[in-house]
């Protein structure tokens, strides 16, 4: 799992967990976090969103590894 989400009354977590990575973002967890914030963005309920990390961190950045043996880019 990439990232988590969370639901607390009008409050919307996100958590990037990929805590063996320092929760460094892939294309995979970049997708989920776009696809999370667009929900967030389109549920009137909501009236904050939280971006935080797993395991200690926050995030390391781009998964430069990943980045490297990416055959597209965007």
């Amino acid at each position: 799992m990439s990232i988590k989400v969370e639901r607390r009354d009008n409050v919307f977590i996100v958590t990037i967990d990929r805590p063996e990575m320092r929760n460094a973002v892939d294309r995979s967890t970049a997708k989920k976090l776009a696809d999370a914030f667009r929900a967030f963005d389109a549920d009137d309920s909501l009236s904050v969103a939280i971006l935080t990390g797993a395991g200690g961190n926050f995030c390391a950045g781009a998964d430069l590894k990943a980045l490297s043996r990416a055959t597209e880019t965007r």
